[in-house]
């Protein structure tokens, strides 16, 4: 009952912009595990192909290659729209495949990528919202401060009124540093899976005759 009344007490002193940081700590919680689980099952899937694949490439056994891919389009999986892309234009020349290739991989990467920038923007501006917060606690403290001057209490009324303010600055950081370490995990990891698509990509082409 005691830790209810707590919890009360901090939603009092945090406010209206306390609410508005527990609803955005929960949406980027929400997006963190959601591109979490899309990245382990599309680049995990990307992985077992391309794995699959490499030695069909190497023996030149590109119909088997393509019968794995186009299985996997099904799923949505990267490797397999990359590896299909190439084949598709086999009769292209290597430079024309390449281009071809590196937008397919452009494409797919962006689509892991989407909703990363809201990650990157939760983690830049709730610190400001939380700062935000506490400045109007700091006022509000100091209002109350004025009104009780005449009485033996009143810094310790301000002290109070402070450090209660100061719970907008806590929850603003509590937002923003999981946002910010997920962002830079998610986006290091993509540019790291569009390498691998590269190398794959570079195999299929220029394992080809002629």
């Amino acid at each position: 009952m005691e830790s209810l009344t707590n919890v009360r007490e901090l939603l009092a002193a945090g406010g209206p912009v306390l609410v508005l940081l527990i609803l955005l700590s929960i949406y980027s919680l929400a997006v963190i595990l959601e591109r979490f689980f899309k990245f382990r099952k599309r680049i995990g899937m990307s992985r077992k192909l391309m794995a699959y694949c490499r030695h069909p490439i190497h023996s030149d056994n590109f119909d088997k290659v393509r019968a794995a891919a186009t299985k996997d389009m099904t799923k949505d999986t990267p490797a397999a729209h990359v590896i299909v892309s190439i084949l598709d234009k086999m009769d292209r020349s290597k430079a024309e495949q390449k281009e071809i290739a590196d937008s397919v991989i452009d494409w797919e990467v962006t689509k892991l990528q989407r909703k990363l920038t809201i990650l990157g923007t939760l983690g830049s501006i709730t610190p400001f919202i939380g700062l935000f917060g506490t400045v109007i606690g700091v006022i509000h403290a100091f209002k109350d401060l004025a009104a009780a001057s005449a009485s033996a209490g009143g810094a310790s009324i301000v002290a109070a009124g402070i450090a209660e303010a100061l719970v907008n600055t806590a929850a603003g950081l509590f937002v923003a540093i999981p946002a910010v370490i997920a962002y830079n995990y998610f986006l290091s990891k993509t540019n790291y899976f569009g390498k691998e698509l590269e190398s794959i990509a570079d195999e299929i082409i220029f394992q080809q005759r002629g």
